[in-house]
């Protein structure tokens, strides 16, 4: 017996079985590196899909707020002029339930374009249909377009919400979902006056929380702030002055410690973790 033949006996490897065991290994690193590169289509492929979702729910919501914005031109085309803002107000009064749709209009689109403050409309609702007809018209109105966000942002997902608002504090409602504050959390944030509640309206339905419960806490804490509008406005249509001007500055004062303030407010919230 040959010392390749002892080897083979003894359960070792001769050179046809070196080379074939390298052979091998060069076939399994070959599979490898495929499964590794097949591995990566599906990931690239979810990549441009997200793109994708999100480039269609940017255009759908231009496309979306150009249309309104269109449809209520007639009214505000003379918004600037002399005495234009009483004959908007005029306008879209004697418009009858075509006025309430301009406010939903006006509404929806400050939900959506959320630099733009919504207290205009509430404003504008108290001027024209009174404070608590007013507050009915633009609560309604949120709860509409609040469903309507939410609805677009569980569909579309984190990539289309990180092309609309800032993300930073979305880490900050998962720790919050994970202690089980989140539903205190959502109705305290809609409360207090001046912080980004349309940027939470993108935000919380990326949580687990369900479209139900967010829009019943986030709409009963919009509650005060709505009626304080409506109710101030309508004061000054009415001819209390006074009382609306030291309603307004109570309410920016409260506005303003909750726009600089925001951060301390959510990590207080977030004590007792």
């Amino acid at each position: 017996m040959t010392i390749d033949d002892n080897t083979r006996a003894e359960g070792g490897s001769g050179p046809q079985d070196r080379e074939a065991a390298s052979a091998g290994q060069d076939v399994a690193a070959t599979g490898l590196a495929t499964q590794g590169e097949m591995a990566m289509v599906p990931l690239r492929e979810r990549v441009k899909t997200a793109d994708a979702f999100k480039f269609a729910g940017l255009v759908g919501l231009l496309v979306l707020v150009g249309v309104i914005l269109f449809f209520l031109r007639p009214y505000f085309s003379n918004l600037f002029e002399p005495g234009g803002f009483s004959r908007v107000l005029a306008d879209v009064r004697e418009a009858g339930p075509a006025g309430v749709l301009v406010l939903f209009g006006l509404q929806v689109v400050t939900h959506i374009v959320v630099f733009v403050p919504g207290e205009a409309t509430q404003f504008a609702a108290g001027m024209l249909y009174g404070p608590w007809l007013g507050a009915l018209i633009i609560l309604v109105c949120c709860i509409i377009s609040s469903a309507f966000i939410f609805s677009l942002v569980r569909k579309l997902g984190a990539p289309f919400v990180q092309s609309i608002v800032p993300v930073k504090h979305l880490a900050r409602f998962r720790e919050f979902e994970k202690t089980n504050k989140l539903s205190i959390v959502v109705f305290v944030l809609f409360l207090i006056p001046g912080l980004p509640k349309d940027t939470f309206t993108y935000l919380v339905p990326l949580t687990d929380m369900r479209m139900r419960d967010f829009l019943l806490l986030s709409n009963t804490g919009r509650i005060p702030g709505i009626v304080v509008s409506t109710y101030a406005a309508s004061g000054i249509m009415e001819g209390r002055i006074w009382e609306s001007v030291a309603i307004f500055v109570v309410a920016a004062a409260l506005a303003v410690v909750g726009l600089f303030h925001r951060d301390k407010i959510m990590d207080f919230l977030g004590k007792g973790r």
